[in-house]
């Protein structure tokens, strides 16, 4: 099959990646890449809203490791606005959005991120679609077409057996 248009050439990534958020000092996190979901939403907790010089801030810990609450993170970032944004369950929710850099497939660029609470949810982060248009296709075939990282997070050891 032969690729035409805009979409000649960009890198391809699965339905789910690993990527960092170098701003937020998280080197590895797991994402769901979800196209259905026009917003990205990052799982933060204990978010604190606050003015400094003018501006509007968030102050939050993250979680990156799924399903765990170890090497929590916490991190800081300006406020570009709030949005209210509707779950796949039709539950309306009003969220603090900031805009932070992602780093995938040798690539970094900015992207706007809400802020909410992901705990019950499978992945710690979502990356929607505006946040890979025009940068990736997305092949909801496959996972980790990025590789997975020796060094993430969460990565258990095994115990290495001794001989008798």
């Amino acid at each position: 099959m032969t690729m035409r248009g805009e979409h000649a050439g960009l890198p391809t990534i699965g339905w789910r990646e690993w990527l960092a958020l170098p701003d937020l000092a998280v080197p590895w996190i797991k994402v769901k890449v979800d196209t259905g979901a026009r917003s990205s939403a990052l799982h933060a907790f204990d978010v604190d809203i606050f003015e400094r010089d003018g501006r509007t801030f968030a102050s939050f810990e993250i979680h990156p490791i799924q399903r765990s609450t170890r090497g929590a993170i916490r991190a800081e970032a300006a406020v570009i606005e709030f949005r209210d944004v509707r779950s796949s369950g039709g539950h309306v929710t009003r969220r603090p959005v900031i805009s932070t850099h992602v780093e995938l497939l040798g690539q970094r660029w900015p992207i706007e991120l809400t802020l909410a609470s992901r705990d019950a949810m499978g992945f710690r982060m979502l990356l929607g679609r505006e946040a890979v248009r025009g940068r990736l296709l997305v092949d909801a075939g496959h996972s980790y077409v990025n590789g997975v990282p020796a060094s993430r997070p969460g990565k258990r050891r095994k115990k290495k057996r001794r001989e008798e």
